[in-house]
């Protein structure tokens, strides 16, 4: 069996595009570079005798021109690769880029789906269905669901198990044929094996799941922690919010990475500090929502009294499942107390030690920014409006503060994944992560990195992924706080 190229039967019509679409580019870009160090700029609108509007272009504007066209060339390449690798599925006509867009099927048909239905109802969708009417915003988000949608369908993407190691196929250069694959087996390594024998594509594809199963949920709560101690740090102030305020102080006071670094190394692993951090962290979403829902409802007291109820019960045996787990026998008897057939669920011991430091590391700033802003709402009309008609004081602070502050806290929400991406890379490359053998990208980056200059390939497909998830989110990030400006 051959190996695969890199763009197939394709290549010998759309490469020369694309690679002078490049050189038109370079070259609209050094002239447009070179006419305004001179001093030319960009054409203007100018008032002709009959009155009507024309624009007067300068050379400026067809340099910008050429290098508009050039990158949609460029794309328009890059989706033919797409649209031939999903409609015809052959490996050996569309190459590698074609392949791996043919394995990627179920993402690309959920990114369109998502998208027609946001822009059809973007009206009735509030700050989200906003998010489209900005280019970047919908670059972002297309680039952070791509990852999603990837981590959803892992498994259907992937071509082979992210542990399955084949040893004929270390260090294989992608496209790679397997020596004898057998029925039902993926013939070719896509982006080539690494120093284990185990498929590159693969290991990507299963990173994305070990990524975005951590860092999304652990900012949600590292939120929860930060709202439910800012809220009433701003707004009563006083000793309360000095002792508060003080304690966040003394954790910001620490590097980020190295008090990241420090959780999870093995020493403070085994004194039990994470498990006791969980202990407390953890029960920040539940009282969260119980004072939530008391406050909304508490002049409906039947009403109230059920979903508090509802939220007490699901919401405490979540909490004593993720603190306890009685298969460790090295955690402390506290932790293996709860009744094994009430645990509904256990995290292994690695994965709760990274969750347990995000929270730990993102709730301080979360605190200082909730703070900030509560300070700054608490003083308008309208929350005096709701103190004069009687409402208590976490009605006010969770439905006329917090809403209020959706904006900026939607915002500072996609930035934290992005830093906590980057973070998870980081102890992944120290070899920090949650398993030695995880296929989360810090992890494949740290393996690849030892043999970079002889076989790059095993390491700049999980680099170029995190770049990309973490560019999304700022992307992302920009568009929303464009959006809720204008809102």
């Amino acid at each position: 069996m051959e190996p695969l190229s890199w763009s197939g039967a394709l290549g010998p019509f759309l490469n020369p595009l694309m690679l002078a679409a490049v050189v038109v580019f370079v070259a609209g870009f050094l002239a447009n570079t070179v006419m305004t160090l001179a001093g030319l700029r960009a054409g203007e609108m100018v008032v002709n005798p009959d009155h009507t509007l024309s624009l007067r272009r300068t050379p400026v504007d067809y340099a910008l021109m050429s290098m508009k066209y050039a990158v949609l060339l460029v794309l328009a390449c890059c989706l033919v690769y797409v649209v031939a690798g999903v409609v015809i599925a052959a490996p050996e006509t569309t190459g590698i880029i074609g392949a791996m867009a043919a394995r990627l099927t179920p993402v690309w048909i959920g990114l369109v789906a998502l998208f027609a239905v946001s822009i059809t109802f973007k009206r009735k969708l509030g700050l989200y269905g906003k998010l489209f009417d900005s280019m970047i915003g919908m670059i972002g988000f297309g680039l952070v669901m791509f990852w999603i949608f990837t981590a959803l369908f892992a498994g259907m993407v992937a071509t082979h198990g992210p542990i399955d190691v084949i040893s004929q196929m270390r260090n294989e250069l992608p496209g790679s044929p397997l020596p004898s694959p057998e029925d039902g087996q993926y013939a070719w390594y896509l982006l080539g094996g690494d120093n284990l024998g185990r498929d590159v594509f693969s290991r990507m594809v299963y990173g994305s799941f070990e990524v975005l199963k951590i860092a999304p949920l652990a900012t949600l709560f590292a939120f929860m922690v930060g709202i439910t101690l800012g809220l009433p740090a701003g707004y009563y102030g006083g000793r309360l919010d000095t002792v508060i305020t003080f304690i966040a102080n003394l954790v910001l006071a620490f590097p980020v990475i190295l008090l990241f670094y420090l959780l999870v190394t093995p020493e403070i692993v085994a004194a039990g500090v994470p498990n006791y951090l969980s202990l407390v962290l953890f029960i920040f979403p539940l009282l969260f929502l119980v004072v939530l829902f008391n406050s909304r409802y508490r002049t409906q007291p039947p009403v109230r009294n059920v979903i508090v109820s509802v939220v007490l019960v699901l919401g405490g045996l979540a909490y004593l499942s993720l603190i306890s787990d009685k298969s460790d026998p090295d955690l402390p008897l506290l932790f293996r107390l709860w009744p094994e057939a009430l645990d509904l669920f256990d995290i292994p011991g690695n994965l709760l030690i990274v969750f347990v430091s995000v929270v730990f590391v993102n709730s301080p700033t979360v605190f200082r920014i909730v703070r900030g802003i509560v300070l700054d709402i608490k003083t308008r009309d309208y929350v005096a409006a709701g103190q004069t008609r009687g409402e208590g004081p976490w009605y006010i602070m969770l439905w006329e503060i917090l809403p209020n502050a959706r904006g900026p806290l939607i915002v500072d929400f996609c930035l934290r994944i992005g830093y906590t991406t980057i973070l998870l890379g980081t102890l992944g490359f120290f070899g920090l992560g949650v398993s030695p053998e995880s296929p989360d990208w810090g992890s494949t980056i740290n393996e690849g990195r030892r043999l970079l200059t002889i076989y790059p390939h095993p390491a700049l497909p999980p680099a170029l992924a995190l770049m990309s998830l973490v560019l999304g989110l700022n992307l992302l990030a920009d568009g929303l706080r464009e959006e809720s400006l204008r809102d």
